[in-house]
């Protein structure tokens, strides 16, 4: 790879509770992504050592210190890493909640993310062990959210406490016939039902019919059953990061695409 392309090079991280998600982008487009489970972090080591030198190396991290210290142990030697906490105002995003800081930094990426790939309204949505639902304006004002377990952590939370509703397969039915059916399509229903109402709620709020921007891993479970414009995103967290990275940058001022 030649040194125009290593230029402005990025290393994002996208670290969560079950999976490590990651990307290398060149500055101009993502040249390598991939994930490990969280408790396999050790073998980063070896992935990132394979990589062009990046000019930054950018993390949200949401699964706290001892990940923070496991991944610092496979992190190239430089630059030294920058560790996302969430702001009032960052990126041409500004966030309503009562304390800034304790949203979290995955979160806070998403939204950055979303606002610079689409700049409208959107139901902003990771699809992941929870699933968190948050509403962005038109103007880049992170309104608030929710978080409600996602699809799986739902059908095992009944598996684990009740005696009947154990865990089997199952699939989404609008009249579910079997007990498998029956739950999977609860879930589904239940975590698109939240996405609706949210977009409802911005609606409702004076917003534009907005999009709903998906990411995570069970964002292609949800997305063919939602009554919205979706934009299902690879990564949202990594394009959030990589627009952090950036942000000195005067592409990261320029005006959101519409």
């Amino acid at each position: 790879m030649n040194a125009a392309l290593k230029k402005g090079a990025v290393l994002a991280i996208d670290a969560g509770n079950s999976r490590i998600k990651w990307g290398w982008h060149d500055g101009v487009q993502w040249r390598k992504r991939a994930w490990v489970a969280t408790a396999q972090a050790s073998h980063l080591k070896a992935a990132f050592a394979r990589l062009p030198a990046p000019v930054a190396i950018v993390i949200s991290n949401v699964a706290g210190a001892l990940l923070r210290e496991r991944l610092r142990r496979v992190l190239p030697a430089a630059p030294a890493p920058q560790w996302l906490t969430s702001r009032r105002e960052q990126s041409g995003v500004s966030s309503s909640y009562a304390k800034p800081a304790q949203l979290g930094c995955d979160r806070w990426a998403a939204l950055i993310g979303a606002y610079r790939l689409f700049g409208a309204a959107a139901v902003v949505v990771n699809a992941g062990t929870a699933l968190t639902v948050d509403a962005l304006t038109g103007d880049g004002v992170f309104a608030g959210g929710m978080i409600v377990p996602g699809v799986e952590l739902m059908r095992q939370a009944l598996a684990d406490n009740t005696a009947g509703l154990k865990r089997r397969p199952g699939s989404f039915s609008f009249f579910p016939d079997t007990t498998g059916d029956a739950i999977m399509s609860g879930a589904i229903n239940a975590s698109c039902g939240a996405i609706e109402r949210m977009a409802r709620f911005l609606e409702d709020a004076g917003q534009a019919a907005p999009l709903c921007v998906i990411s995570g891993g069970g964002a292609a479970l949800l997305a063919p059953h939602l009554n919205l414009e979706v934009k299902l995103v690879d990564n949202l967290v990594l394009e959030g990061l990589l627009t952090l990275a950036k942000a000195d940058a005067p592409m990261a001022r320029a005006r959101p695409k519409k």
